[in-house]
């Protein structure tokens, strides 16, 4: 549950119903499931550590891979106690985390992932113009490089052999104690 125990009513109507946006947005490429308000209905863990962000971003592949998690806060939820009780656990997931929040609250957004150094691989703005919210990405984190095949080592370079060298054929003379035998004419 939130450390924001009660959200006005007002701005707990528009969390759901940014998250409700965002859910038909991730739909195309995602099996996206939400938790809006109090409902629990897609759980990021299992058992006592179950985590219950805002959107659960699952692959549409038969594994269903947990492919992301968005947490959306309003003016009044982007604070430390927010930050440490919410993010910092959701960041640990091994999906990326995104965080969507007021245009108004990007920095203090910014500024409490940093101070806590909780990693949010993107950081998304969201302001209301009419019925249309619109969204805007604001910081995209540092993503580690993309990992090599790991190849074999190279083999070691050996030195060159040098080629061997027969001996010249010697020119000795006969040793004196063996008589020299002479070939017999026919």
């Amino acid at each position: 549950m939130s450390p924001i125990l009660v959200r006005p009513v007002r701005e707990q109507l528009e969390h759901d119903r940014i998250i409700r946006q965002l859910q038909a947005k991730f739909k195309r490429k995602f099996d996206a499931l939400i938790n809006p308000g109090a409902e629990k209905n897609a759980p990021v863990g299992v058992g006592p550590q179950a985590l219950y962000p805002d959107l659960v971003l699952n692959s549409l592949e038969r594994g269903r891979k947990l492919m992301g998690v968005v947490e959306v806060e309003t003016g009044e939820s982007v604070n430390h106690l927010e930050a440490l009780a919410e993010w910092a656990h959701f960041a640990k997931t091994k999906a990326p985390f995104h965080l969507y929040v007021p245009s108004g609250m990007v920095e203090v957004a910014r500024r409490l992932s940093e101070d806590n150094q909780i990693p949010v691989s993107e950081i998304w703005s969201f302001h209301t113009v009419g019925d249309q919210v619109r969204f805007t990405m604001v910081h995209r984190g540092k993503e580690p490089p993309p990992q090599k095949e790991k190849k074999p080592p190279p083999k070691p370079l050996k030195p060159p052999v040098p080629p061997v060298r027969k001996p010249a054929p010697s020119r000795k003379k006969p040793a004196a104690n063996k008589p020299a035998v002479k070939k017999k004419k026919k």
